[in-house]
């Protein structure tokens, strides 16, 4: 299974913001299908208490957790002294415009059948009080009074006012019905925001299997006939995977196009402003403008899933998207770095123009050369650049010391936060030239500024259903294009090994 927090849907508050509820009824399904078993539930003793999933809301906490015969019971306290949106809470739930709970989790066992899932192990990060609860049965258990005047006790019924205008009960269930479905579906971490979405996922998938093209449900490429563009969630993750084999991506400016070619003005000259008198004549100059061309190069290849895997596995997109980002990757991150033919984007350490910081020897990497490097930038550059290399040079350079004992290389003491070489962001691309003498095995830039990519297809497919039949295979032809280009040379410097 895979680590996706999800989200599950109930509760009483009393005037001090005591509150309880059943945050999950064990033995019925929720409204997508799915059955949490008795003894799944994992998590630590306190969890926090938000509102609608959403986690810049924490309006309380839960610290007491317990699965019972019924289901999933809690008990916590809203922070009405201290949080005035847990004062609003209190106040929607004892309304009743708010009265359900739901749960957020990551799930760690569990068995499909045609309407969800028995989930048998998950371990329990939140639970929120929402307004329409993904169970139908996980809502709000009492709400308690510890006003004198007029108290209101639990299940009692109260007398509606003579005056108060007739519901169409009817219309309003169809409604709520409604609402229910889409919370069922929306409140899960991760889940594509726009619901109507969700049909493209399963046509795209019926495509892989199938060969068969919904039109209402699909895109065709424009560019190449027969292939299906993929819906903009699994493209969309593509790019994410191949971030993780093509790490220029993370650090250069990433932009889309809808052009075979992108032209980009270029500035080539200045204009000339000179000192003057009070009545001196004036002096005219224009700035001169060029231009540069980014080309989008086509990346292709195919693979082989068997029919079984297809016919069996209900997730066959993410069978193919995963065995096409490493390959689609590792092309892109090799002609990145250092593509110089007419086929593929251009790499930077190919590309003309960019300076050079001799390293003072032709084979042992010097850290003073690195500071000179660094400080030959213009400071605007030199407080954004990152440095890149590959990890053999890496691991040299984390054995350099200043003149004052310091390693030049520090590591991340915080998650998500890269490692860096005299204070600025090091990436590691595994085709960066090794030291070597005459080799320039080190580039600092502030890629943003320098270095653009230009995505044009994210990634189409075209099936073969036929050709590998007899060895029960069925061969996909992928495609994605991709244009690069270095647009300023001069927020670039290279290190040289020479003397």
């Amino acid at each position: 299974m895979t680590d996706r927090l999800e989200i599950k849907a109930a509760l009483s508050v009393s005037d001090a913001g005591e509150i309880t509820g059943l945050a999950w009824p064990f033995g019925t399904p929720d409204r997508v299908g799915d059955v949490i078993e008795k003894g799944a539930f994992t998590g630590p003793d306190t969890l926090p208490m938000l509102f609608a999933h959403d986690q810049a809301q924490v309006i309380g906490i839960w610290d007491q957790i317990a699965e019972t015969p019924e289901g999933l019971t809690v008990k916590g306290r809203l922070l009405v002294e201290d949080v005035e949106r847990a004062r609003e809470v209190r106040a929607m739930v004892k309304a009743g415009a708010v009265s359900g709970l739901s749960i957020g989790f990551v799930t760690k066992q569990a068995k499909r059948h045609p309407q969800g899932r028995t989930i048998s192990a998950l371990a329990l990060h939140e639970i929120s009080i929402v307004a329409v609860p993904a169970h139908p049965g996980a809502q709000i258990t009492s709400v308690k009074s510890v006003t004198s005047e007029n108290p209101t006790m639990e299940n009692e019924e109260t007398q509606t006012p003579a005056n108060a205008p007739q519901i169409d009960m009817k219309a309003f269930e169809a409604v709520a019905q409604r609402l229910d479905k889409l919370e069922a579906k929306g409140n899960r971490l991760g889940a594509p925001a726009i619901v109507q979405g969700e049909p493209d996922k399963k046509a795209f998938v019926s495509f892989l299997q199938t060969g068969q093209i919904d039109q209402k449900a699909l895109t065709l490429a424009a560019d190449a006939p027969g292939y299906v563009l993929a819906p903009e969630e699994v493209s969309g993750e593509f790019i994410r995977n191949l971030v993780e084999f093509s790490p220029i991506r993370s650090i250069a400016d990433v932009r889309a196009t809808a052009s075979h070619t992108v032209l980009l003005p270029k500035r080539t000259g200045i204009t000339n402003a000179v000192w003057v008198g009070e009545t001196a004549t004036r002096t005219a100059s224009e700035p001169t403008f060029g231009q540069m061309q980014v080309d989008v190069k086509e990346l292709a290849t195919f693979v082989d899933l068997s029919l079984r895997m297809l016919e069996d596995s209900g997730n066959a997109e993410a069978e193919v998207r995963l065995a096409l980002a490493e390959d689609f990757g590792a092309k892109e991150a090799t002609a990145f770095v250092n593509g110089s033919t007419a086929e593929a984007p251009q790499g930077f350490m190919v590309a003309a123009g960019i300076a050079e910081t001799n390293n003072g020897h032709a084979t042992t990497l010097s850290a003073d050369a690195l500071v000179r490097l660094l400080y030959a930038m213009p400071a605007t550059y030199r407080n954004r650049g990152a440095w890149v290399m590959n990890g053999t040079t890496l691991a040299v350079i984390r054995t350099l010391k200043d003149g004052n004992g310091n390693y030049l290389w520090q590591p991340s003491y915080q998650a998500g936060q890269p490692e860096t070489i005299l204070g600025r962001p090091v990436v590691e691309a595994l085709d960066m030239p090794n030291i070597a003498s005459g080799a320039t095995p080190i580039i600092f830039g502030d890629f943003k500024a320098g270095y653009r990519i230009y995505d044009r297809v994210a990634l189409d497919i075209l099936p073969d259903l036929l050709t590998q039949r007899t060895s029960g295979l069925a061969r996909f032809h992928a495609r994605r294009r991709v244009g690069a280009g270095v647009v300023r040379t001069d927020v670039f410097r290279k290190l040289k090994m020479v003397a």
